[in-house]
This record gives structure tokens, sequence and C-alpha cells, in this order.
């Protein structure tokens, strides 16, 4: 996703439906959702939900983690795992409490992609 650091979620929805040439109407008529709902969304006023976050992803052609980040949310199953996983959380407090910089996160989200590639070749 072509996005800088300062885009928020909003910015980069309305970039994604104009960059594509499609009104506020006729992309709510697609999503399934109302005009003043993707306005108040585009507009930095309203967080979607996550079915609509993954709505928006799927048919702007965004990345779905990348608009969950921007909307500050983790998904149900994160948090489910984060409440059964004390550790994960620990991990996630350590993380923040560091204050990594995004290249080491980079790094983590690697490691983290290949231990599960691994994991699934043993199974």
């Amino acid at each position: 996703m072509a996005n800088t650091r300062s885009d928020t979620l909003g910015e980069v929805v309305r970039n994604r439906r104009v960059e594509r040439e499609l009104s506020l109407r006729d992309a709510t008529k697609k999503l399934g959702i109302t005009p003043s709902y993707l306005s108040d969304i585009e507009n930095d006023r309203r967080v979607p939900s996550e079915e609509v976050t993954r709505s928006l992803a799927d048919f702007l052609g965004l990345n779905f983690d990348d608009l969950m980040a921007l909307a500050g949310r983790f998904g149900q199953d994160a948090e489910r795992y984060l409440k059964r996983t004390p550790t994960a959380g620990m991990l996630f407090r350590k993380i923040s409490e560091y204050k990594l910089p995004d290249e080491d996160l980079k790094k983590l989200l690697d490691d983290i992609e290949k231990l599960s590639r691994k994991k699934a070749r043993e199974r």
C-alpha cells in the first residue's frame, strides 16, 4: 500500500476511492453501507468495524492488515489470542515499553513469518 506515515485511515480510503474514480454513493452501494458512514470513515470521525474494514480492503484493493493498523484495531481473533496467551500480551507491552522503531518491528514480523512457515512444514 502506498502510504506515508502521516496518512490516516480515512485519507488512505478516500485517496484509493478517488483514484478508482468512484463516487461516494457508488462505493457505498457496492459496499452495502450508507454514504454518511463512509464519509465519517473518510473524515476520520468513525473507526469502521473489522467486517467493514475487510470489505473496504477487498473492494479497494488495499491491504487489510495495514487498514486494521491505521484503524487502531487488533481484530477479534488477535484479541482472543492475547487474552488466552499471557506471554503474547507481555511481548506487546515490552515492544511498547521499549518503543521499538518500525525497522525493528518489521524484522520481528519477518521472524514470525519464518517461524510460521517452519511450523507449517513440520505438520
